[in-house]
C-alpha cells in the first residue's frame, strides 16, 4: 500500500474552521501579495539542506521554541540588543549553543524582500518552513495557515520557564503544555518531530553518568546495550557540544521510528523515554498507536502542528512585519 503523506482535504477544512475561531490565519493569506512565498521557500530550504542534512530538523525546532515562547511571533529568531530592549531567547539554557537554522531563515527573508517587501513576517517564514522541513524528511504536509505578525520582543526567562527540559517529569511537560491548549494528544504527537535531529551529549550525560546526582549512576529506564551505545557517544569527561541522534534507527528520516524506540526503552532524552515508562495509560497508549500506525501519528503530527501554529499569534495591525528577522524595525 502507498501511504498518503498529506491530510486530508477535509479533516484539515474541519480544523481550520476551528483554528480560525481564535485568530485570522488563512491557508491563503499571501494569495495576492506573494504568492510564491513557499515556492522561494522550499527551493532555499531545500537546497541548504543538501549541504546539512541536520537543517530540517534544526528548521522545525526553531518554529517550535518560537511558539512556546510569547507565542509564535518570530521571538526565537531576535538577537539580544540593549538599545532595542531585547532579551535574546538564543541565549536561553535550552537554546544556547544547540538552536540551528538561522542563517537559512535570513536567506528566505531576504529573498522574500526582494519580491515581496514588508510583506511576509518572520513569524510566518518558520511556520512555511517547519512543514516544508518535516516534508522534505518524508514527514506529513499540512495546509500552513498563515497572517501572523511579529513581535518587538523576546524573553529570555520565559523561554527558560517555558520551554520543556530533558529531566522534565511527565507532569511539568503536561503544565508547560497545557498552558498553550495543548492537550496529551499534542504532547506525544509534537515529541514526535523528535523522530529526526540531534542532541548534544550535555542534554543525556547526567542521565547516563550521574543519574539523581550519584557518580556512574544511570537511568534505569535506558535499555542496557543502548546504555552503553550512549555512553560510549558521551563519555564522562567528553565533549558536551558532541551529538547525538535522537532517533537512532533512522536520524535524519521523519517517520514513527521514534515510538518504536520508546517502546523498547531507547529514547534518547529522559522526556521522551518518559512518555512511555511512566507507564500512564494516556500516553502509554498513543505511544503504542502511533508505533504500530506512521498513517496515524502523521495525522496527528499535522493536527497538533496547526493547533500549535495558532498559539497566541499577532494579527491584523498587531506587532510589526520585520525587515530583518533578527532585529525589529
Amino acid at each position: 500500500m502507498v501511504l498518503n503523506n498529506t491530510v486530508p482535504l477535509l479533516l484539515l477544512s474541519i480544523l481550520m474552521l476551528g483554528v480560525l475561531g481564535n485568530a485570522q490565519l488563512t491557508s491563503d493569506f499571501y494569495s495576492t501579495t506573494c504568492p510564491n512565498v513557499t515556492v522561494i521557500a522550499r527551493s532555499l530550504l531545500e537546497q541548504a539542506s543538501r549541504s546539512d542534512v541536520r537543517l530540517t530538523a534544526q528548521v522545525m525546532r526553531l518554529h517550535f521554541h518560537d511558539c512556546f515562547v510569547n507565542g509564535c511571533d518570530g521571538s526565537v529568531l531576535l538577537d539580544a540588543s540593549l538599545a532595542d530592549g531585547v532579551e535574546g531567547e538564543k541565549e536561553a539554557f535550552q537554546n544556547a549553543g544547540s538552536l540551528g537554522g538561522f542563517e537559512v531563515i535570513d536567506e528566505i527573508k531576504t529573498a522574500l524582500e526582494n519580491v515581496c517587501p514588508g510583506v511576509v513576517s518572520c513569524a510566518d517564514i518558520l511556520a512555511i518552513t517547519a512543514e516544508i522541513s518535516v516534508s522534505l524528511a518524508g514527514g506529513p504536509s499540512w495546509n500552513v495557515l498563515l497572517g501572523r505578525r511579529d513581535g518587538r520582543t523576546a524573553n529570555r526567562d520565559d523561554a527558560v520557564a517555558a520551554l520543556p527540559l530533558g529531566p522534565d517529569s511527565l507532569d511539568i511537560l503536561t503544565t508547560k503544555f497545557s498552558e498553550h491548549n495543548l492537550d496529551t494528544t499534542d504532547l506525544v504527537a509534537l515529541s514526535g518531530a523528535h523522530t529526526f535531529g540531534r542532541v548534544q551529549c550535555a542534554a543525556i550525560s547526567n542521565r547516563v553518568n550521574n543519574f539523581d546526582g550519584i557518580n556512574g549512576q544511570s537511568d534505569p529506564s535506558v535499555e542496557p546495550a543502548f546504555l552503553q551505545t550512549l555512553r560510549r557517544q558521551c563519555p564522562r569527561g567528553g565533549s558536551p557540544t558532541a551529538l547525538v541522534n535522537l532517533d537512532p534507527t533512522s536520524p535524519d528520516s521523519f517517520d514513527n521510528d521514534y515510538f518504536k524506540n520508546l517502546q523498547n526503552n531507547r529514547g534518547v532524552l529522559e522526556s521522551d523515554q518518559i512518555l512511555f515508562s511512566s507507564r500512564r495509560v494516556s500516553t502509554v497508549s498513543l505511544v503504542n498507536r502511533f508505533a504500530e500506525n506512521q498513517s496515524e501519528f502523521f495525522r496527528a503530527f499535522a493536527r497538533s502542528m496547526i493547533k500549535m501554529g495558532n498559539v497566541k499569534t499577532l494579527t491584523g495591525t498587531e506587532g510589526e512585519i520585520r525587515r530583518d528577522c533578527r532585529r525589529v524595525n
